[in-house]
């Protein structure tokens, strides 16, 4: 399994780092597009909670962030150093009397976008999975597929 990790301090600004270190793992790993836009949205959503809601905009509490590379699976594992919070006890931001509310959809989405979504450490720590697509089949089964 390969893997590669970064930590950032608690700033806004720093989700241009993880955007990078998609686009770069991106290429890297060879992530198709059809999930990309997925993988972006979701960990960066997921870093910026971090920031905002768990380290509570402090600089001098880092977001660590890792991803784990198997063949048809991507891992990102998204950790703070906040107090954590109730994952399990989330208002519906679909639900008529939130669909007025300014937040509370980021985990919302992260949920729909990642194929796995883990809470661990009482909420600190995220893990978002991704399923690849599977590699394609040989020329051969593929023509035979479209003959049939």
């Amino acid at each position: 399994m390969k893997q590669v990790k970064i930590q950032i301090p608690s700033l806004v600004e720093n989700i241009r780092v993880v955007e990078s270190f998609i686009d770069n793992s991106k290429d890297t790993f060879q992530i198709e597009d059809d999930i990309y836009g997925n993988i972006m949205v979701a960990v960066t959503e997921a870093v910026n909670n971090a920031i905002r809601h768990g380290n509570k905009f402090d600089k001098d509490k880092n977001v660590y962030l890792s991803l784990y590379v198997e063949p048809q699976v991507l891992k990102f594992e998204i950790e703070d150093e906040g107090a954590g919070f109730n994952f399990d006890n989330l208002d519906d931001p679909t639900a008529p009397e939130n669909l007025e509310n300014p937040g509370g959809r980021g985990i919302f989405l992260i949920r729909h976008l990642a194929d796995e979504v883990e809470f661990s450490k009482e909420g600190r720590k995220v893990e978002l999975t991704f399923q690849l697509a599977p590699a394609p089949a040989d020329e051969e089964t593929t023509t035979d597929q479209l003959a049939a």
